[in-house]
């Protein structure tokens, strides 16, 4: 009995149409929000300047830095200035990478499985669950992961101190380890053969480290104890990349002997991405330079990494500089050689590991060697500076303060436009429609009268296709003996009645028997018992002769034909959708699947074409 194809292609014209309009739709949405709040505060703005100038627009008169009316504060630190702005682009970037076409149904397949390859059972449990919802709800979800990236990343480029930016590093934070977990399976920490070079422990990691530097105290970056913790942590890490780049055993130490060692088969994987082809010709090279001296390779990255951590471990700040300046091109010569820049081949959804953990590391650096500016002059005002300075509350409505609190907002609200339905996303287990659509077709639109038939169901009782008017009825045909694509039919039937929710009682979900052998009223019951259909109340089985059966078969086009094992039929697999009335309305054709995505998505077109059958 033939089933459907339950693969998609990551190009699926349908999807990415989808897609991008739910993308476009979103950015409308976003655009309208921002443009309705830079309206109300150019109104405000100039509400504020009618009433008197200059001396009215939150105490901006000119002033000298301290003189009477100014408002003092010191600078931004330069190293949380250097990580706030770098890894806002980061996730900028990160955001836009999502908005690839290929991202709703090649993330999981081309991302997050590759990711999990050797990973114990638990991890691959954690990260199914995850990828489920993605697979379920691919446009949402990856529209979803778009906004929330770029909402991270504007909100850390244009909020530069306060509450507003410390809270953009604890979202960063949370949105991170998220990724880690359920998007790179803890970055391929717990696999076999992880190395330093491939990316080990995972990108977004270090955004996570990086958000929760962030959203430190700004007293914390005073001095320069918390730059030093940074390259002296990231000197640890080095150093342990070093021991397990050297672990014998775990094939880094061959280039090409009876097959190619790990870091030659992971170039030759990286060439083989589209890419212009200057670049996969430089990977090609430098595997090629692997495959004849695996052994000095290998060598070489296990005393660089050992070398650059123990320079930063030192915590003498010359050997720091010297070791940060070594990491520079040990880093971009792994990026550009082994990980082959990250984001290429369509579905690359960041930098990979060296873009952030360069900046980690130099934002730990900049720390060291530079000490916070001191001194007062004008600069960022929050809310409650405003607030602590007697006489000056009236500032809160001031056009600055509401500029940066509207920014903030915006940012905010730009986070929510992908958490939200993300969310809901994740408490919706029924897969989208559209997967099934975009597997089978569109549903083919009729408007005739539906051939009649009078059977018996599984009760015994007469039924016909007159005494169900006034219901709209899900039909289709069954082998009560089917052990494959029948009961999925029957359980997607079972899913949409459930879907419909009190429009239920105004449907019927009818199947007729499709064989000619194995037809009695018990064999139907036995079907139902099995599939857990007797307490459904508006679903009917029905049988017959076969010279009634055969009538209905032949009115609906059903072809029925017995197999030579002799038990169960082939027979065409279709669902016809009947309005109240005794029209036909849709021809469903081909619409189940085996996985439990694509019974879902079939429930929901099923479940919606009944909803526009009672509406008709």
């Amino acid at each position: 009995m033939p089933g459907m194809s339950t693969s998609l292609r990551a190009d699926n014209p349908l999807v990415v149409a989808a897609f991008h309009t739910a993308i476009l739709h979103q950015f409308l949405l976003i655009l309208a929000v921002g443009v309705g709040m830079a309206l109300a505060w150019n109104l405000w703005f100039t509400f504020q300047l009618r009433r008197g100038g200059p001396a009215h627009l939150g105490g901006e008169a000119p002033a000298r830095p301290g003189g009477p009316g100014a408002v003092v504060t010191s600078a931004e630190p330069p190293a949380r200035r250097f990580l706030r702005v770098g890894f806002g682009l980061l996730w900028l970037l990160d955001g836009l990478l999502q908005m690839q076409a290929s991202m709703p149904l090649g993330m999981p397949e081309g991302v997050v499985k590759p990711a999990e390859l050797g990973s114990p059972g638990w991890i691959h449990r954690l990260v199914v669950a995850g990828t489920t919802v993605w697979t379920n709800h691919p446009v949402d979800v990856a529209a979803a992961v778009v906004w929330t990236q770029i909402g991270i990343g504007l909100a850390l480029v244009l909020a530069p101190r306060g509450r507003w930016s410390r809270a953009a590093g604890l979202v960063s934070v949370g949105w991170g380890l998220v990724v880690w977990v359920a998007g790179e399976a803890f970055g391929g920490s717990f696999g076999h053969g992880q190395s330093w070079a491939f990316g080990l422990p995972g990108a977004v990691l270090f955004y996570a480290v990086a958000g929760g530097l962030l959203a430190l105290p700004e007293s914390a970056w005073r001095g320069r104890r918390l730059g030093r913790l940074v390259t002296g942590a990231l000197g640890l890490f080095f150093v342990g990349m070093a021991l397990l780049q050297a672990w014998p055993g775990r094939g880094f130490w061959v280039g090409r002997s009876a097959r190619p060692g790990r870091l030659l088969a992971m170039v030759e994987s990286m060439a083989r991405t589209p890419q212009p082809h200057v670049l996969s010709g430089l990977l090609t090279a430098f595997a090629g330079f692997d495959a004849a001296h695996g052994w000095a390779v290998n060598v070489f990255l296990v005393v660089a990494l050992a070398a650059v951590g123990l320079l930063l471990v030192s915590g003498v700040r010359p050997l720091v500089v010297a070791g940060a300046l070594a990491a520079i091109p040990l880093c971009l010569a792994t990026w550009v050689l082994v990980q082959d820049f990250g984001f290429l081949g369509g579905v690359g959804t960041d930098t990979n590991s060296m873009v952030p953990q360069l900046l980690l590391l130099w934002g730990g650096v900049v720390a060291v060697v530079r000490a916070p500016a001191g001194g007062g002059e004008p600069s960022f005002v929050s809310v409650r500076d405003v607030l602590g300075r007697p006489g000056r509350r009236s500032e809160l409505l001031s056009p600055g303060v509401l500029a940066r609190a509207a920014l903030g907002a915006l940012c905010g609200f730009v986070v929510l436009v992908g958490v939200v339905p993300m969310a809901v996303a994740s408490a919706n287990p029924n897969a989208d429609p559209i997967l099934s659509e975009a597997l089978n077709g569109s549903p083919n639109q009729v408007d005739a009268p539906a051939p009649g038939f009078s059977l018996v169901d599984q009760r015994g009782r007469r039924v016909s296709l007159r005494s169900l008017r006034g219901k709209a009825v899900a039909l289709t045909f069954l082998d009560p003996v089917c052990n494959s694509v029948c009961p999925v039919i029957a359980q997607a039937f079972r899913v949409a009645d459930e879907m419909l929710g009190n429009e239920a009682s105004r449907t019927v979900f009818v199947a007729i028997a499709a064989n000619p052998i194995y037809r009695s009223v018990e064999t139907i019951d036995a079907f139902d018992r099995a599939q857990h259909l007797v307490g459904v109340k508006n679903w009917l089985y029905l049988t017959g002769s076969v010279a009634q059966l055969s009538r209905a078969w032949n009115a609906y086009g059903i072809q029925v034909s017995v197999l030579s094992a002799g038990a169960m039929v082939a027979h065409s697999e279709v669902a016809y959708i009947i309005d109240p009335h005794g029209r036909m309305r849709e021809i469903l054709g081909d619409q189940t699947g085996t996985t439990s995505s694509a019974r879902s998505s079939t429930a929901g077109i099923v479940a919606d074409a009944l909803r526009a059958a009672l509406s008709s």
